[in-house]
């Protein structure tokens, strides 16, 4: 049996294949602190915070590479209640039940000591898991799918 591929379907198919996308990166939408705690304690969706420096390189080269990767950002803005918070801050937040500022959250609470550090967030406003420690798109991705393979653990506890 002869087999032919009609050769604009081939033509049709690479150009598919090898297409670079052009579509901009959807940004991670960045949820204010309070707001976030409120909303999980609703939906029940676990809060991802993103500790950061303004002076902090690695920080900033998270922020161009893993926080604009189309699967990071996607992941973040769906399952998730993204926030970001500067650990030089003195804005009061709830941390653990406890108000202080973010940067005695960061020292005392989280006992966290450097950046970028993440931290999650049951919808009961607990910290579950901190991690100080730049990441790739790869390896932020991958992080956030064992956070969600724990999520239910997590979610009742």
């Amino acid at each position: 049996m002869n087999y032919r591929i009609p050769l604009c379907a081939i033509i049709l198919f690479a150009s598919l294949v090898c297409a670079k996308d052009d579509t901009p990166a959807p940004k991670v939408h960045w949820e204010k602190y309070s707001e976030a705690l409120a909303a999980s304690k609703k939906d029940h969706k676990l809060i991802f915070v993103d500790l950061y420096a303004d002076w902090c390189v690695p920080c900033k080269i998270m922020e161009a590479n893993a926080f604009m990767d189309n699967a990071v950002s996607k992941i973040l803005n769906t399952r998730f209640h993204p926030v970001r918070l500067n650990v030089d801050s003195q804005a009061h937040v709830a941390c653990d039940g406890r108000d202080k500022t973010v940067e005695r959250c960061v020292t005392d609470v989280w006992e966290l000591n450097g950046v970028p550090s993440f931290v999650l967030i049951s919808p009961k406003g607990l910290s579950i898991l901190t991690l100080t420690r730049m990441l790739e798109p790869d390896e932020l991705r991958l992080f956030l799918f064992e956070c969600l393979q724990k999520e239910k653990d997590w979610i009742t506890e």
